[in-house]
């Protein structure tokens, strides 16, 4: 499935934001239901493959050198202990398997093992995702050519809002790699955090700038955000949780036939939050106990969630049979 093109202005993003929250859920859930089965979510699992010593000065992260975290740096961790952890996510039932790197941009020297960590987790029948910062052209055909299905390159937030969580890269600079990824006939996931201290428009602005992607990111990840000891974001207010619904809400009329994840701050947020963000229709998340840095629910408490909303994991039979019907 791809997202038919449709060209979204912020007047109109903002009316259907500001819908009555009864008649928001019920457009969205509508748009869900004509698109995915609304009784299924589909289970990623995120490895850290490097952490740490980012040159970047993302205000939110711990991972950054430069906005006083105390997280030490590492190396690119071994392929085969990335394909042991891909093993125990698949046995564990997730279907995409996503790696990161705390990297302003890969090094030449280490696309051989990245590449070796893509083919490997293929040949384990899992999707594969990476996130590795900036990309030049040259590493997007490796990339592609090792046959990477997803990569990750969030926008973050609005352009307008950009500078102010971010100095040392550009908002067009983000734009600009994802224009390189799809071109490549890369799938991208890009999506955006939360409670930043942006205002609600710049929330939407964000949505406006995905839906007019062309086409739309396949995988948008919501998160909330989840402030980082000795982060310049530490302190930041907790975004109002129905805030947060009607922002998956517009995600997925916006983006009908893309899969919206709720990804980070899930372990902040109650089972009745989740239970809405799933009627609003969320239809993916990160299982285990991290995310990168940040925590995530236990595996055990997201079976129980599941079973009393009557939820089951997508299979990655039922995921190959939504991307035939693409």
């Amino acid at each position: 499935m791809k997202n038919t093109p449709l060209h979204w202005t912020r007047g109109a993003a903002q009316a259907l934001y500001d819908l009555p929250l009864m008649d928001l859920l019920f457009q969205a859930q509508t748009a869900h239901r004509e698109n995915f089965d609304p009784n299924r979510v589909q289970a990623s699992k995120l490895l850290s493959i490097k952490t740490g010593g980012c040159a970047e000065d993302c205000a939110y992260c711990s991972q950054s050198a430069r906005n006083g975290s105390k997280l030490p740096a590492s190396k690119l961790i071994e392929v085969e202990r990335v394909l042991s952890e891909a093993r125990r996510a698949r046995d564990g039932g997730a279907t995409r398997f996503c790696m990161g790197a705390a990297w302003r941009e890969p090094k030449d020297r280490d696309m051989d093992a990245i590449v070796a960590m893509v083919e490997g987790v293929r040949d384990l029948g899992m999707e594969t995702c990476m996130t590795l910062g900036m990309l030049d052209d040259n590493q997007v055909v490796r990339l592609r050519d090792s046959g990477l299905d997803y990569y990750n390159h969030n926008i973050d937030t609005s352009e307008r809002y950009y500078s102010q969580v971010i100095t040392t890269r550009t908002f067009a600079d983000r734009i600009d790699t994802m224009n390189r990824v799809q071109q490549a006939g890369i799938k991208v996931c890009s999506g955006g955090i939360l409670g930043m201290g942006e205002e609600i428009w710049d929330r939407v602005d964000m949505l406006v700038t995905l839906a007019n992607m062309a086409p739309a990111p396949d995988s948008v990840p919501i998160n909330m955000l989840m402030p980082q000891e000795d982060t310049p974001l530490a302190g930041a207010k907790p975004i109002d949780p129905i805030d947060f619904v009607r922002i998956i809400a517009t995600a997925r009329i916006m983006m009908p036939k893309s899969y919206v994840r709720l990804s980070a701050g899930r372990s902040e947020m109650s089972d009745e939050l989740q239970a809405m963000c799933f009627l609003a229709g969320a239809n993916s998340i990160f299982v285990g106990e991290t995310l990168l840095t940040a925590e995530n629910p236990e595996e055990d408490a997201d079976a129980i969630l599941f079973a009393k909303l009557g939820i089951q994991a997508e299979t990655a039979t039922e995921r190959t049979c939504t991307q035939a019907a693409e």
